[in-house]
């Protein structure tokens, strides 16, 4: 059986230790694609929960990798988060579920955030480690989230991937039945990354777009962007193209 990342002990504390599952800490094993019927059946639940109807909260999974290289990256995605909930504001209201993976099967979630506040202390506790992608996870996450409580949009912010691209993408296409795009954030030009991450982004209608390391002003407009769609939907995204970039690539990608 599957289990989601591992949950803090507390909002406030994403580096205590993970609850005990199945006799095991801190792993997340991961799952095989679901059979037709089980498709069917959450696509029709997820559509009847639709986060997308008139007055609905918007919601978004913040997926981080935190491996070694990525610590750069982490700081400056602590100061750049409360823009998303500043553009989601002026359009409606954002909850965050922040995931990330590190170290040695290490994949965590965090209860939804409503404060920018509480979101840069979360992460402001985490360090990061050196281990391997878990992106699958990060995808699985998703769709359960996706099921159980509505999900407009999942942002993730990586350099690299380690995994079966097959696999991945057979998460991802779960994810593009359920109308919940990815936006595939890459930090350089690894070739293997960025094939993978393109076709994530096909496969749920979502987009793919690359940011120098270091660079904090792309990294922002894009935030910025997903922030808008996920608290508006396409139409906020359209309207914020006209004046930012990071939204005209989204909106130039989407299906």
């Amino acid at each position: 059986m599957s289990r989601e990342p591992t949950k803090s002990k507390s909002d406030g504390d994403a580096t205590a230790a993970p609850a005990r599952a199945s006799g095991k800490s801190g792993t997340l094993p991961e799952t095989k694609p679901s059979a037709s019927e089980d498709i069917a059946a959450f696509v029709a639940k997820a559509r009847a929960m639709s986060p997308h109807a008139a007055g609905a909260k918007g919601r978004l999974v913040f997926a981080l990798d935190a491996t070694m290289s990525r610590q750069p990256t982490w700081d400056m995605a602590c100061t750049l988060q409360a823009d998303m909930f500043r553009e989601a504001a002026a359009i409606g209201s954002l909850d965050i579920r922040l995931v990330y993976y590190r170290g040695l099967n290490e994949c965590r979630a965090s209860n939804w955030i409503s404060e920018p506040a509480h979101l840069a202390k979360l992460m402001g506790g985490i360090a990061c480690q050196g281990g391997n992608t878990q992106i699958g996870k990060v995808l699985s996450e998703a769709r359960r989230e996706a099921v159980a409580s509505g999900v407009r949009a999942v942002v993730f912010v990586g350099d690299a991937m380690e995994e079966s691209v097959d696999n991945l993408c057979a998460k991802a296409g779960e994810l593009g039945l359920l109308k919940v795009p990815v936006f595939m954030f890459q930090e350089g030009h690894d070739d293997v990354a960025e094939r993978a991450f393109r076709e994530i982004a096909r496969l749920t209608g979502g987009a793919w777009c690359r940011f120098d390391p270091g660079a904090a002003a792309q990294l922002r407009e894009l935030l910025r962007a997903a922030a808008a769609y996920a608290a508006g939907g396409r139409a906020a995204l359209l309207r914020l193209s006209r004046t930012a970039g990071g939204a005209a690539q989204l909106i130039g990608q989407m299906k």
